[in-house]
């Protein structure tokens, strides 16, 4: 009878640890796949700002240490092109912002230069032109570095640099991107950062050219101040098609709608509105990357309001 019982024990030991062994594999794969879920859809927890367009909005270290950030969009570098270089931030003290950088890339919150905006005094006329626009950013302000090139940043290196082409036509922007992809073998196999800030509209075509390259890794289509975008009929507000279009068509690429920050602008949407109505359908695509906001200067008029409410779902 006691080898009966003994006999016994040792068949449900073995059993359990079957058991337990086959229940701790299918954890293991649990851990494994859901990150893909993640990946595939929902939120990222990534709000890009741009910063740099009104000097009461405060330093960019104030703005890295709000927390709210994770990506700062310095803009805007303004004039290029014909041989003359000049970045533009509107009141603030370029001197001071060399400091800023270093301080918010110890935060981990990657640090971009904005080139273009909405002034009139850049274009690439030539194959040449956006050769030589390429190797100025990197020498004045991202890995590079040559004696007769002035870094207005001193030696911060700033992370990449974003399209925000509005003027001056679509020539030559794909030359650029490529140009600056080749300093990958100079910046220690790190790829140069390279985004873009189209108009909500696909296709915008001053960028088309650039994001066709596949350099690209991050698109922030503008769905503000836009009428072809804004003025929509549907019962989120919100443009579905443009939207669709610039996941669809960039699957590679990651997509952060861009939202602005200011109550006062078109195309505002409240954080409640966003958190129901928008972001469960907007989180499907798979290459939802997040989301960007403009500016600085909105969400400080506000106390960081939208910027901290929306933090937390994006």
């Amino acid at each position: 009878m006691r080898i009966f019982h003994r006999a016994v024990g040792f068949l449900l030991t073995a059993a359990m640890a079957r058991l337990l062994t086959t229940t701790t594999t299918m954890l293991a794969a649990l851990v494994v796949f859901l990150p893909c879920l993640v990946t595939a859809t929902g939120k990222t927890g990534q709000l890009a700002v741009f910063w740099g367009r009104n000097s009461t909005e405060g330093s960019l270290r104030e703005a890295c240490d709000t927390g709210t950030y994770t990506t700062v969009i310095i803009s805007f570098f303004s004039v290029f092109g014909h041989g003359k270089y000049w970045t533009d931030l509107s009141g603030h003290d370029v001197y001071t912002v060399g400091a800023d950088v270093k301080h918010c890339q110890s935060k981990a919150i990657t640090v971009l230069l904005s080139i273009g905006g909405d002034g009139d005094q850049y274009c690439l006329p030539t194959a040449s032109s956006a050769k030589d626009v390429a190797d100025h950013l990197w020498h004045a302000y991202l890995g590079g570095g040559r004696r007769d090139v002035f870094r207005p940043f001193g030696d911060a290196v700033l992370d990449g640099v974003d399209l925000y082409i509005d003027r001056g036509g679509p020539a030559n922007y794909d030359v650029l991107v490529r140009r600056l992809a080749g300093y990958r073998s100079r910046n220690g196999g790190k790829a140069v950062l390279v985004t873009a800030t189209p108009r909500c509209g696909y296709p915008d075509a001053n960028v088309e050219g650039a994001l066709r390259t596949g350099l690209v890794a991050r698109i922030h289509p503008r769905f503000y101040s836009d009428a072809a975008c804004t003025n929509k009929t549907n019962a989120d507000g919100f443009d579905w098609e443009h939207w669709d279009a610039w996941t669809s068509r960039f699957p590679a690429s990651k997509v952060y709608v861009g939202l602005p920050a200011s109550q006062t602008t078109d195309g505002w949407i409240n954080p409640e509105s966003l958190f129901y109505g928008v972001m469960p359908r907007m989180q499907r695509a798979r290459n939802y990357g997040g989301a960007m906001l403009w500016d600085r200067s909105g969400d400080t008029a506000y106390d960081g309001y939208y910027g901290k409410a929306i933090k937390d779902f994006v």
